[in-house]
């Protein structure tokens, strides 16, 4: 099969002509019909993710296909099921094994390519907001990267939770896309001042942040007393220091949302989150934002989208497994 493929420390990935893989114990074989990409495949490629696997590994986080196989001792979910499955490697390929407990039944009304995009991206969003920072209806959230994979979707959601919702992204087409997302307030971030304009309008209860850097800084002396800032990812390159000092003046609380890891020590979270979503979704209040979708030759141009931060929402490559 043809994957897009790591084969050893320091050499770049390709596409490569590997074996498929037979499923193991517990595991399901997915013929994939789609592959989401992420922020954390770029971070992979350089060796600096938390999850990145020791090479040879193929890429590719969150897939959605249909089942094709299922390994020993494994009874769900059954053959030619259509399934979204978050994986943390494998996705960039025609086939992949993958947990087969980690596998979601997709609603008959959800494409592959918005259900490749789906899981990481809404759940993130609904953890960090909900479980997490405990958004409440009339709140005022602060979306930074709000045109952004997950950005994107924490604006959608904070709206659908009550929240009043300012989007902050670079540009007047980014910033459009996040008003159709629901932003009631939009901050261009190549020429206005965070902080200023959030204190003009009231202050922010809840940060949610993938950016880092500046934009972390602005945004903490914009919150209000009490104020929660989620730090969700580090986009900019630079790892805020945050000073003690100014937390416990204005009783500020900075958490951290790493949403795969929940798998590991509670995986009801993310379980029941991802049931809340689905089910907005076929009610139809929620509407996934795909801005490109590439073939897998072209792996290198799709994660380039990212890098330059060319694409909005998110970036689907599809395998075209047969």
């Amino acid at each position: 099969m043809r994957a897009y493929h790591i084969p050893a420390p320091d050499i770049a990935p390709s596409i490569h002509d590997i074996d498929a893989p037979a499923p193991g114990v517990g595991e399901l074989s997915l013929s994939i019909a789609a592959c989401g990409l992420n922020f954390a495949d770029l971070l992979m490629i350089k060796g600096e993710y938390q999850d990145t696997p020791a090479p040879p590994f193929t890429l590719g986080m969150e897939v959605a296909g249909v089942v094709e196989a299922l390994g020993p001792g494994t009874s769900a979910p059954p053959v030619g099921a259509r399934v979204a499955v978050f994986g943390g490697q494998g996705g960039l390929a025609e086939h992949g094994c993958f947990p087969a407990d980690r596998a979601v039944i997709l609603p008959d009304s959800m494409g592959f390519t918005e259900a490749a995009a789906f899981q990481i991206a809404y759940g993130t969003s609904h953890v960090a907001l909900d479980h997490t920072a405990r958004l409440k209806p009339g709140e005022t959230l602060l979306v930074l990267g709000a045109a952004g994979g997950v950005g994107l979707t924490a604006v959608e959601i904070g709206k659908l939770m009550g929240a009043r919702v300012i989007a902050c992204a670079r540009g007047a087409d980014k910033l459009e896309v996040a008003r159709k997302a629901g932003a009631d307030h939009l901050i261009d971030a190549s020429t206005e001042d965070i902080r200023a304009v959030c204190k003009a309008l009231g202050g922010v209860d809840v940060v949610y942040d993938p950016v880092g850097g500046d934009q972390f800084r602005a945004a903490m002396r914009a919150c209000n007393p009490e104020g929660r800032i989620l730090s969700i990812g580090f986009a900019s390159g630079e790892v805020p220091q945050i000073p003690a000092n100014h937390l416990l003046v204005k009783n500020l609380s900075v958490m951290g949302l790493y949403w795969g890891g929940y798998l590991k020590f509670r995986p009801e979270v993310v379980t029941d989150s991802l049931r809340t979503l689905l089910r907005w979704y076929e009610e139809g209040r929620l509407k996934p934002h795909v801005s490109h979708v590439l073939p897998l030759e072209r792996a290198d141009e799709a994660l380039e989208l990212l890098r330059s931060r060319r694409s909005t929402g998110k970036v689907v490559v599809t395998p075209s497994a047969g």
